[in-house]
C-alpha cells in the first residue's frame, strides 16, 4: 500500500491491535507468576516451622506446597521461553528480570547456570536450597531469607509486566493487582516469620520488630490496591476485613508482638496462627484471581472493539479508494474551529467525494480524541507504579550504601517524611539525589 494518511492510520490500529495481543499474554504471565508466588510462600510458611520445630512439625505440609511449586515453576519457565520470542514484544529489562528469577530458582532446586546454590545435580556443585532444607542444615531465618528473596525478584518482573499497559482501564487493574500481590507477600513474611517465632517458643525482639514493619508494609499495599482496584472488589475486600478470623488473627498479632523476655511464646499457637494467616493469604489469593478475570475480560473486550474498529477502517479506506475525494473543503474542515462557515453546507448536502472524505477526518479526529483521553487517565495508574519504583531504589540505596536491612532503610525514610513533613516519594527521590559523600559521611556518624 502506498504512504498516506489512511494506510498509516490503518497501521496504527493494526500495531494497537497487535500491542492488545501482546498485553493478554502479559496478564496471563503476570497470573502464572502471581501463582508461584503463592505457591512459594506457601512452602516458605511450611518450612520456616519444620525448621523451627527442628523437623518436628510441618513436614507433609512442606512437600506439598513444594510440589506445587514446582508445578507451576514448570509453566512459568514455558512462558518465558514464549516471551523469548521477538513476535512477543519483550525488551531488554523483561528478558534480564526473567534471567534474575531463573538463576533463583536454580539455586532453589540445584542445577542450571548460576552455579552456587545452583547446579546440585551436575557433579561438583553444591546442592540447591530444598537438598539442604531436606538435611536441616539452614536455620529457618536463612531460608525465610532465602524464599525472600526469590519471591522479591519475581514480585519486580511483576511490576515491570504491569507498567506496560498503555490501556487505562486495565492499567488501573494491573496496578491493583502488583499492589496486591506486594501485600500479600508481606502478608506472606509475616506468617513466616511468626511461624518461626511462635514454634521457637522464643521472643526475639528484632523478628517481632520486623513483624510490625511487615503489618504496616501490607497495609500501605492495600491502600494503593483499594484505590485502583473496581468498586465490586472494593466492597469484597473490606467486608472480608469484618470476619471474626480477622479479629482473632489480629488478637494473635498482639500476642505475638508484645511479649518480651524471659516470657515465652505458647508453641501450640503456631498451628493457629498458620492456619489464619493462610487464610488471610488465601482471601487476597482469591481477590487476585478475580482481578486475573477482570483483566482476561477487560483484555478480550478490548481487543474485540479494536477489531470492529479496524474493520470500520477498512470499509472507510475501500469506499476512499473507490471514491477519492475533492481536496477542497476537506482542508477547511479538519481546521474548522467548532462553527461552520457561512454558506457552507451540512454533511449529508455535501457532494459524496466531500461526504467521504468528511467521514473520514471524523475518524481522524475521534481516533485522537480517544488517544488524548487515554494518555490522561493512564497518568494516575502509572504514577502509582513510578513512585513505588523510587521508593524502592532509595531503600535500595541506603541498604547499600549504609548497610541497612530493608525495614531499617524503609524506617529511615519514613521518619525523614514525618520529621520534614514531606511527602515519602519526596524523601525518596532527595535521597537518591545525595552524592556518595554524604552516605560517606552519615556512616562515620
Amino acid at each position: 500500500m502506498p504512504l498516506s494518511v489512511s494506510s498509516l492510520v490503518l497501521r496504527a490500529k493494526e500495531l494497537e491491535l497487535e500491542a492488545l495481543h501482546h498485553l493478554a499474554a502479559r496478564v496471563e504471565l503476570a497470573d502464572v507468576i502471581g501463582q508461584l508466588i503463592h505457591a512459594l510462600q506457601r512452602e516458605r510458611g511450611a518450612t520456616s516451622v519444620h525448621l523451627a520445630s527442628g523437623g518436628q512439625r510441618f513436614a507433609a505440609e512442606r512437600l506439598a506446597a513444594l510440589d506445587e511449586a514446582v508445578r507451576i515453576e514448570a509453566r512459568l519457565r514455558e512462558l518465558f521461553e514464549v516471551q523469548r520470542g521477538p513476535q512477543h514484544g519483550a525488551n531488554a529489562r523483561t528478558l534480564s528480570l526473567m534471567a534474575w528469577v531463573l538463576l533463583d530458582l536454580d539455586a532453589l532446586s540445584g542445577g542450571g547456570e548460576g552455579g552456587g546454590e545452583g547446579g546440585g545435580a551436575e557433579k561438583g556443585t553444591a546442592p540447591g536450597l530444598r537438598a539442604r532444607i531436606e538435611q536441616r542444615s539452614p536455620t529457618a531465618h536463612e531460608a525465610v531469607a532465602a524464599f525472600s528473596r526469590l519471591i522479591a525478584g519475581l514480585l519486580e518482573l511483576l511490576f515491570h509486566v504491569a507498567d506496560a499497559s498503555r490501556h487505562p482501564g486495565i492499567a488501573r487493574l494491573l496496578v491493583a493487582f502488583v499492589h496486591l500481590a506486594q501485600g500479600k507477600e508481606a502478608a506472606g513474611q509475616e506468617r513466616a516469620v511468626g511461624a518461626q517465632l511462635f514454634a521457637s517458643g522464643q521472643c526475639d525482639e528484632a523478628e517481632q520488630q520486623r513483624v510490625v514493619h511487615l503489618i504496616d508494609a501490607q497495609e500501605r499495599s492495600l491502600v494503593t490496591f483499594e484505590e485502583f482496584t473496581d468498586p465490586t472488589l472494593r466492597a469484597r475486600w473490606q467486608q472480608l476485613q469484618l470476619t471474626p478470623e480477622v479479629a482473632q488473627l489480629e488478637r494473635l498479632r498482639r500476642t505475638l508482638c508484645t511479649a518480651r523476655p524471659p516470657a515465652r511464646l505458647d508453641t501450640a499457637l503456631s498451628e493457629a496462627w498458620f492456619a489464619l494467616t493462610s487464610a488471610r493469604i488465601g482471601e487476597m489469593e482469591q481477590m487476585l484471581a478475580a482481578l486475573v478475570h477482570a483483566l482476561r475480560h477487560d483484555c478480550r473486550e478490548q481487543i474485540r472493539a479494536t477489531e470492529q474498529d479496524l474493520l470500520d477502517s477498512e470499509g472507510l479506506l475501500q469506499r476512499l479508494r473507490d471514491n477519492p475525494p475533492g481536496h477542497p473543503g476537506a482542508v477547511d474542515r479538519f481546521f474548522q474551529d467548532g462553527q461552520p462557515h457561512a454558506g457552507a453546507p451540512v454533511l449529508s448536502a455535501l457532494p459524496q467525494g466531500e461526504a467521504q472524505a468528511a467521514t473520514w477526518v471524523q475518524l481522524l479526529q475521534d481516533q485522537s480524541s480517544r488517544l488524548a483521553r487515554m494518555e490522561a487517565e493512564l497518568e494516575g495508574a502509572q504514577r502509582a507504579l513510578q513512585e513505588r519504583k523510587v521508593i524502592e531504589r532509595a531503600k535500595g540505596a541506603l541498604m547499600s550504601k549504609l548497610g541497612l536491612s530493608e525495614e531499617e532503610a524503609l524506617r529511615t525514610l519514613q521518619k525523614a517524611s514525618m520529621d520534614q513533613n514531606r511527602r515519602l516519594l519526596d524523601v525518596a527521590q532527595a535521597t537518591l539525589a545525595l552524592p556518595d559523600l554524604a552516605f560517606a559521611a552519615a556512616q562515620r556518624g
